[in-house]
């Protein structure tokens, strides 16, 4: 059996980055998939992000309304089975849970209700806790899987250290409860924690005095806790294997990251014998722990940033799955998957309807066949009536009528008498120009055409349109066909006879001067235009060039640096600075970034 827990930086990405969520998942090849920061809201799970063939998925959304945390974090698990009903499969869930503290859907008609150990915490505390989205529970009998996202808080942000503090408290205390049941707890996900200086880059003389490090650090077997780190417990001093690298700062080039994707595991072995002090879960079931280290977005033999590899934008999230596999797993009692499925989602499965609305949508049906004579025939006489009462006089109808007659059937055997009367209003309605007439005229010639209305006409539309003859009309001919053959007028006279009200009207000769003024006036614009945009584009270069000299060179490079903006709301915020454009990394690689910095001239805008 294999779990692989992996913060995918927004599930539509790594979904469009392999083509579909099945690709994804099969590509990861696990029985159990735990993936974090999916960033997606409870309103936005359709069938394609969380539904695949051959798979299970439970899914935990943001809940809260607090400005920036709206469709942010967001876990899933995904479960790889041969069926979703009466099976035995491990990787099934007997159970499922939405968050950690009871209080949130834990399935279909179940209540919900503080769990056990959780009692000393008031209703919204636990509340808070859970409702960013940051844990889903799923019970595979054997044990207990806890798929987390951990808060991140820096230093100096008193209110997020204060809820990462209760969130792994209420957690602990869950964890506890469960051990103190006889249950297995395995526990995976990005926690945002690096426990000890051998998981992160460079880590200062202090960095393992952190609370939260040493928090986790007392979680552990080592130090009389109750969970393996599973990952050491493979490779205790393995150094450089990290799992998440900083983005804007190309981190991956040199390695330069942490290991804050983790997974653990607390409880007995499903041996009988277990009264052997050597006999735990991890030394007898998990069989390899380790980093997937192909799914980095930085791959060897990538362009370098300060190389021209800056502007290159990489695929992939910017953590590493973690993986383990475990040996004799037995089957458990046949189940189904519980109600918490994504399966049951309305915005997957659909809304349930009753018998009552079935039955009502089947006799309207019906009601609509039978009358469908009755529909056609009124449809018929409306459409004849309104054609002689619509069309343009001195224009055959024949074939407008004849065609309306056609489409208002196909109509009424779709739509009721209501409809039908606005479908046949909005036929009669369109209006064309004749002779600078306003008239109307049917459209059941040309149906699905509709002209498309312009905020603004161009100056060669406008000419057309008022020089047709009004005379032209009486003569049967296709008011279209007049309008493609006034410009061509010139070019006709030259090969044919011209008929004797053509060749010299003084309507024609307005025509002329009037396409010729227009077509001088079009030139001029395009003329105009194009020096406009000459101007713009060199005004441009010299812009960048000015800004180019302006950009200073680091001190350990030479090279130019690559401007920022402060983020971080304080005094500083929207204040330039430049710092050197290599790849962060490690201090004793002089290829890496020399941590030059400058503040730019310019002060931020006060506001």
């Amino acid at each position: 059996m294999k779990i692989v827990t992996y913060n995918v930086n927004g599930l539509r990405p790594r979904i469009a980055q392999f083509g579909s969520l099945l690709k994804l998942l099969n590509s990861l090849d696990a029985d159990i998939i735990c993936v974090q920061e999916t960033k997606l809201r409870r309103q936005e799970l359709t069938a394609d992000l969380v539904m695949a063939e051959g798979y299970e998925s439970f899914f935990s959304c943001t809940r809260t309304s607090e400005k920036g945390r709206t469709g942010y974090s967001g876990v899933a698990t995904f479960c790889r089975v041969k069926s979703a009903f009466s099976s035995d499969e491990v990787a099934l869930p007997v159970a499922a849970e939405e968050g950690f503290t009871g209080l949130l859907e834990i399935g279909k008609g179940e209540m919900a209700a503080a769990a056990e150990g959780l009692e000393e915490f008031s209703k919204d505390e636990l509340l808070k806790v859970d409702g960013e989205g940051r844990c889903i529970i799923t019970d595979h009998g054997h044990f207990v899987l806890f798929n987390l996202y951990g808060p991140r808080a820096v230093c100096d942000d008193t209110e997020r250290i204060e809820f990462k503090l209760k969130f792994f408290k209420i957690l602990q205390k869950r964890w506890e409860s469960l051990l103190f049941q006889g249950r297995r707890i395995f526990v995976v996900g990005d926690l945002n924690i690096a426990p000890t200086s051998l998981d992160r880059c460079d880590a200062e003389p202090e960095f393992e005095n952190n609370q939260f490090r040493r928090w986790f650090r007392s979680m552990l077997v080592e130090n009389k806790g109750s969970f393996f780190d599973v990952f050491r417990a493979n490779h205790p001093n393995r150094r450089e294997a990290y799992t998440c690298w900083p983005q804007n700062t190309g981190a991956e080039e040199f390695n330069y990251g942490s290991r804050i994707d983790h997974i653990l595991c607390a409880g007995s072995c499903l041996h009988q014998e277990q009264d052997l002090q050597s006999h735990n879960f991890v030394t007898c079931h998990v069989k390899e722990c380790d980093i997937l280290t192909q799914y980095k977005r930085w791959k060897p033999g990538n362009s370098l940033r300060w190389k021209g590899g800056q502007s290159i934008k990489l695929e992939g999230s910017d953590h590493a799955p973690v993986y383990t596999s475990l040996l004799e797993i037995p089957s458990v009692f046949q189940h189904s998957t519980p109600s918490l499925s994504a399966r049951y989602i309305p915005m997957v499965r659909g809304l349930q309807q009753t018998l009552v609305s079935v039955l009502m949508k089947r006799q309207t049906a019906e009601q609509v066949n039978s009358d469908g004579d009755i529909i056609k025939e009124s449809c018929s006489e409306r459409e004849r009536s309104s054609s002689d009462h619509c069309s343009t006089p001195g224009v055959p109808s024949g074939n407008s009528r004849s065609s309306s007659s056609q489409n208002f059937e196909v109509l009424s055997s779709k739509s009721n008498e209501h409809s039908n009367r606005f479908s046949m209003e909005d036929a009669c309605n369109t209006l064309v120009t004749l002779g600078g007439q306003r008239t109307k005229t049917t459209c059941g010639s040309e149906p699905k055409k509709k002209a498309k209305r312009s905020s603004q006409l161009s100056l060669r539309s406008f000419f057309q349109k008022s020089s047709i003859p009004s005379n032209g009309v009486g003569n049967g001919t296709d008011t279209s066909t007049n309008q493609i053959d006034v410009p061509d007028s010139n070019h006709l006279s030259n090969e044919t006879p011209i008929p004797e009200n053509q060749g010299g009207s003084p309507k024609q000769c307005e025509l002329n001067s009037s396409a010729s003024i227009e077509d001088q006036d079009e030139v001029d614009v395009c003329t105009l235009e194009k020096e406009k945009n000459n101007f713009a584009l060199i005004e441009w270069q010299r812009l960048q060039q000015v800004m180019q000299n302006s950009i200073p060179l680091c001190k350990g490079h030479r090279e130019p640096c690559v401007a920022r903006v402060v983020r971080k709301r304080g005094a500083n915020f929207g204040r330039r600075f430049y710092v050197c454009a290599r790849a962060e990394g490690p201090a004793s690689n002089p290829e890496a970034n020399c941590n030059y910095f400058k503040w730019a001239a310019s002060k931020p805008r006060q506001k």
